[in-house]
């Protein structure tokens, strides 16, 4: 659990690095690959939804985070949804760190049914990403695409590093 702001700065840092390295991956055309063709969202979908999660989940702790709104109509084109998460991603450590104080993460809201410490929806921030990042990574295979190595190298980097590349 975050102590401090920074502490979830350095973590967001990490997490959202990673991100945005799977969302500029994507192309244009597999925005609209999905699991099957009558069930679960599309990779364009997830893409969007775990962009405007980061203005959306830290609005229902009261931060106000510049980028887009979550019910912000998705765009057709996978360099605008990963500009739209750079831009709230970046924003977002700045606007906790203007907005709350260290001594705030230990304080109590209702968030989803539950009751949280603003440090947990901190957490679950970071958890949601990570969670919908590797559901997308699945997605961009069977769009045709290669999704970076997230936390190691992938099948292709791991090949490359075998061979001596």
């Amino acid at each position: 659990m975050y102590q401090s702001i920074q502490q979830f700065a350095d973590d967001w840092a990490q997490e959202s690095s990673l991100t945005l390295n799977v969302l500029s991956a994507l192309t244009d055309a597999s925005l609209t690959q999905a699991v099957t063709e009558t069930k679960g969202r599309k990779l364009g979908e997830l893409a969007w939804h775990l962009t405007t999660s980061v203005t959306g989940m830290l609005a229902a702790g009261g931060v106000q985070v510049d980028g887009p709104a979550f019910n912000a109509s998705m765009p057709n084109r996978a360099q605008e949804i990963a500009d739209g998460y750079r831009k709230a991603s970046d924003s977002a450590v700045a606007a906790l760190k203007a907005q709350w104080t260290d001594a705030k993460l230990s304080e109590t809201l209702q968030l989803f049914g539950r009751s949280m410490t603003y440090a947990g929806l901190l957490e679950l921030v970071v958890r949601h990403q990570i969670h919908h990042r590797g559901q997308m990574t699945v997605l961009m295979r069977q769009a045709g695409l290669v999704p970076p190595g997230v936390y190691g190298p992938n099948e292709e980097e791991t090949a490359a590093m075998r061979a001596g590349h």
